[in-house]
């Protein structure tokens, strides 16, 4: 619990406005998507990257935990104040996207700008910003950086640190740094953008950005394959990107996720199926796209798709769609609470992968349903279970360490693009070795020895 006095001092740097310790919001800030909850003893609000500054400096003198904050939409808890202190959000102020520069085609923004919102600005002007994470319609691109966030079109597009050129960002001790440049190529010391990115909040608060941007294509087509098993649905996954298939995204649904979103809402879906993939084709000219789409229909009836469909128009892709979108919402018939890890797996590794799944979730007799992003390897694995028993919490927990386990062997990560925050940080020493783990926290010390950025998040 940090003294009134120190709040005082904060109201004077930044301005009394900015500096909230009333209890409607300490708790309003308390919570992320993980619906765990630690209240702050303090939530400020910078007008901009010298209040942001003016905060850490003071913040670092007197060792007071600072948590940085854009929509507080992780599913890892990362924007968590587990130590209490300071809570730093972002998204009142410096929210705005200050150049779109069409001629080097890079976005330059704050960090408290939706994703979709810049997005939405992009396009109006025949540009591309392909970083999509669920979460666009809400998560900021500040939390997008340090989490570096994915999203359905990351077979072909890459996730967030495929667009950072440069970062502004301040050190714990209130300097001010930039990393990067709107160069295309720069080689020029240290990679510290690279560093920043993925910190997951624990090594600078980034007060700018600068994106990359692409060419917006002209024209998506959306296909469908229906598979009897899923082991035949991830072959044909890595098959095809193989064989030369380069779709925006691959995205599949096993058939627990399939019988959930029909009993949810009557899609008219085939249940019997052991698994559906759903990809989008896109470019610029017919001939390619229909090229593309040929490619996938060969590789998946190759291996044992029994329906392949091609959308006629906007609204059958989207359709075809819906129940890919709502996946997550619809597998809760099976279980008050998800436990909800997305762990990322070599793409030819995806039928053993999903083949073990299945083995733990009958050894735990808990149902696991999985979906997700395996164009580019990454799985969305769901433990299911009673959230008001603490004995079948336990086993759901017990069956995510065995899938982690599995996953680290398997040449697979902890985390695709949720990160590792509070609730993966315990597994970090199954991911990396001693000496790994001594490096991450050097680099943590150089950045932060008083350990008042986001303490307590990735095992550090």
């Amino acid at each position: 619990m940090i003294g009134k006095n120190h709040i005082e001092v904060l109201k004077q740097l930044i301005g009394q406005e900015n500096v909230k310790n009333d209890k409607p919001h300490r708790l309003a800030y308390s919570y992320d998507a993980t619906r765990e909850h630690f209240k702050p003893d303090v939530v400020v609000f910078p007008k901009d990257e010298e209040d942001v500054s003016k905060v850490l400096r003071y913040c670092n003198e007197h060792k007071i935990p600072v948590v940085p904050r854009g929509a507080g939409s992780g599913f890892t808890g990362g924007a968590l104040p587990v130590s209490g202190g300071v809570v730093l959000a972002v998204e009142k102020y410096m929210n705005k996207i200050l150049e779109i520069d069409t001629k080097n085609m890079v976005a330059v923004v704050q960090p408290g700008v939706l994703n979709k919102e810049l997005q939405r600005e992009v396009e109006k002007l025949g540009l591309f910003y392909p970083p999509d994470p669920a979460s666009q319609e809400y998560s900021t691109l500040g939390g997008n950086v340090a989490e570096n966030a994915g999203g359905m079109r990351a077979a072909k597009y890459g996730i967030t640190k495929d667009y950072v050129m440069a970062l502004r960002a301040v050190l714990p001790n209130g300097d001010i740094i930039r990393a990067g440049k709107k160069t295309i190529k720069d080689v020029a010391g240290y990679n510290i953008a690279g560093i920043l990115i993925a910190s997951e909040g624990t090594l600078a608060v980034i007060t700018e950005i600068t994106l990359k941007l692409l060419s917006k294509p002209k024209r998506t087509k959306t296909a469908m394959g229906v598979f009897h098993t899923v082991t035949q649905a991830m072959n044909a996954v890595y098959k095809s990107l193989a064989g030369g298939a380069n779709p925006v995204a691959m995205e599949f649904l096993d058939n627990l996720t399939i019988r959930a979103v029909e009993e949810k809402f009557h899609k008219g879906l085939p249940t019997e199926a052991g698994a559906i993939l759903i990809s989008d084709i896109d470019g610029n000219v017919e001939e390619e796209i229909n090229y593309q789409i040929e490619l996938l229909r060969k590789y998946f009836k190759e291996n044992g798709c029994s329906e392949f469909r091609v959308a006629k128009d906007e609204k059958e892709a989207a359709d075809i769609w819906f129940a890919r979108r709502n996946a997550s919402q619809s597998i809760t018939i099976y279980g008050s609470k998800k436990i909800n890890e997305d762990v990322t797996v070599p793409r030819s590794e995806l039928p053993k992968y999903l083949e073990e799944v299945d083995k733990i979730s009958k050894k735990y007799n808990v149902k696991i349903p999985c979906f997700g992003h395996t164009g580019d390897g990454n799985v969305h694995t769901n433990v299911m279970v009673d959230g008001s028993d603490p004995k079948q919490v336990e086993i759901g927990y017990k069956a995510i360490e065995e899938i982690f386990k599995m996953t680290i062997e398997i040449g697979g990560t902890l985390s695709g693009e949720h990160g590792i925050g509070l609730s993966k940080a315990p597994f970090m020493k199954l991911a990396f070795t001693p000496q790994e783990l001594n490096l991450f926290r050097a680099i943590k010390k150089a950045f932060d020895p008083n350990n008042i950025l986001n303490p307590g998040k990735m095992g550090l």
